[in-house]
Order: C-alpha cells, then sequence, then structure tokens
C-alpha cells in the first residue's frame, strides 16, 4: 500500500495562516505527477510550529483533497504519548490511511520508553502506524531490536522511515523484520540504495519541487531498468544536497517560493536563508532546468 515516492509536503502559509487554496493546488500537483502517497504534518510541514487545530485541519483538507486517490500518511507524532494518541485518533477519525510516528524528541527515552511509546499508540487505533527513525532531530535512535520487537507486538505497525543514515542498521531491520516490514528511505540522496536492499520507496522532501523526477527513480528501479534510475539519482544529487544546504524545510520552501509554487513563508524559528546559501540554491535551480 505505502510505496514509491511519497513526498512530505510542505505546509503553506499566507499572511501568517494555513495557505488552505495553495495546499489544495499542491496535492493536485503531486497527484498530476506520479507521487504515490502524502504525509501532512511531518517535519518538512512545519508540524512543531502548527497548533492543534491547524495540525487536525491540514490532515482534514489533504485528506479531502485527495479523496482516496493516493494515501494519506498523517504525521502525528509527539514528544508527549497522550498528544501523539490525541492526534492520531483523529487522523484516524478524519479517514487517513496511516499514521508516522516520529519517535519522541528532547526527552530522549531509553528503548524501552520508545517501546511503550510506540505500543500505546499503535493500540490507540486501527490503521497502520510506520515508525520515523530520525536521531538526527530527536536525539535518540530507534534501534533495530526494538522495531523488530513492536512489529512483532503490534499487528498495525507496518513499517519504518529510516533517516538514520546508516545502510547497515537499514539492513539490519530488514533481516529482523521480513518482507511483510516495510523499509522506507527518509533521505533523498539514499533512495537508490535503500531500494536495493529491500526498501520500497521514499518520504521525499525534494520531491516538493520535482516530483515527476523522483516517482520515476522509484519506478525505473522497479522495472529493473537499474541504469535509468541510477541517472535519475546522479541528475537528482546536487539538487538535494542544495534543499539541505540548511535545516529541512527552510531551502525546499524558498525554492518553492523561487519557482512561484508557493509563498516562501516560514514559522519562526525557522528563518530566511542566509544570502550566500540562497545563491547556491538559485544555481542548483538553474543546473537542474528549473530556474531561468
Amino acid at each position: 500500500m505505502f510505496k514509491g515516492s511519497i513526498v512530505a509536503i510542505v505546509t503553506p502559509f499566507k499572511g501568517g495562516k494555513v495557505d488552505e487554496k495553495k495546499l489544495r493546488d499542491l496535492i493536485e500537483l503531486h497527484i498530476k505527477n506520479g507521487t504515490s502517497g502524502i504525509v501532512p504534518c511531518g517535519t518538512t510541514g512545519e508540524s512543531a510550529t502548527l497548533s492543534f487545530e491547524e495540525h487536525d485541519k491540514v490532515i482534514e483538507i489533504t485528506i479531502e483533497q485527495v479523496n482516496k486517490r493516493i494515501p494519506v500518511i498523517a504525521g502525528t507524532g509527539s514528544n508527549s504519548t497522550e498528544e501523539a494518541i490525541m492526534l492520531t485518533r483523529h487522523a484516524q477519525k478524519a479517514g487517513a490511511d496511516a499514521s508516522l510516528q516520529v519517535s519522541p524528541y528532547y526527552n530522549r527515552p531509553t528503548q524501552k520508553g520508545l517501546y511503550e511509546h510506540f505500543k500505546a499508540i499503535a493500540q490507540s487505533v486501527d490503521i497502520p502506524i510506520i515508525l520515523y527513525n530520525i536521531a538526527s532531530r530527536t536525539g535518540v535512535n530507534i534501534e533495530p531490536e526494538t522495531i523488530a520487537k513492536l512489529a512483532r507486538d503490534c499487528k498495525n505497525l507496518v513499517g519504518v522511515k529510516e533517516a538514520s543514515g546508516s545502510l547497515d542498521q537499514m539492513s539490519r531491520i530488514k533481516q529482523l523484520c521480513g518482507d511483510n516490514f516495510e523499509l522506507i528511505s527518509g533521505d533523498d540522496s539514499l533512495t537508490l540504495p535503500v531500494l536495493s536492499i529491500g526498501g520500497i520507496g521514499i518520504i521525499s522532501v525534494v520531491a516538493n519541487i520535482v516530483p515527476r523526477d523522483v516517482a520515476n527513480l522509484v519506478a525505473e528501479f522497479e522495472k529493473g531498468n537499474i541504469k535509468k534510475a541510477q541517472e535519475i539519482h546522479y541528475k537528482l544529487l546536487p539538487l538535494i544536497k542544495a534543499v539541505f544546504i540548511e535545516t529541512n524545510p527552510i531551502p525546499v520552501k524558498t525554492a518553492m517560493g523561487l519557482l512561484g509554487m508557493c509563498e516562501p513563508d516560514l514559522r519562526l524559528p525557522m528563518s530566511a536563508m542566509l544570502p550566500e546559501n540562497e545563491e547556491k540554491l538559485r544555481k542548483a535551480l538553474k543546473d537542474y532546468g528549473l530556474l531561468k
């Protein structure tokens, strides 16, 4: 159900508020360009600075606009288990196809704490749960053994978005969890390597600006056209590096502003790019053929 290029969609703002019309436009753009799924309210969607009301509304808008054409995997994680359960129950009620659960940030729980946290969330709903492992932002790594135990004990825990950067760790997860547990790349630059070890796709940031190319990379690999997939990978690589030159989603939202896709508005503490970094981003967009 969850495979291919899944976009971690930005939350467009205008005048300090969520730009509902632009969000709907972006969703249509993705569906027309082969995106296989949408994650609203992830890190790229600036979930940390959305109010609970906005968080629920963005998920509701996404589900309504998608209208069951592709899966919606709602970002409903929190460093408070009770809050995560509240957000996830709302997503299920609204009609989300699954929930993406980031590991608790700042608290830095033990592996036992992580297990209990995710188990409590999984048991509170019926929809599939996908873990999100990104120690660089949360301060804690979900160990492969913990993921395997969760997969065994929670039948609706179906996969992990892996952004540890470690192919060794990802291989260990596949080895321990088996073929029925979905490994999804959480790093755009590692999409192709993750596919090669049994991954089923990418939850992508760069797909916000080049959805067709990211979708094609996964599709060509799945068809066995490895050389073509490699060509797309190397074409994308400089652009990927540019959209992570500062903290995500600052560069990708800046790029979308430059390309006229949405306002580049960010919420503090996310701030405008340094001029020298924006110039590097502009060059990458020009080199890719996106900006004149």
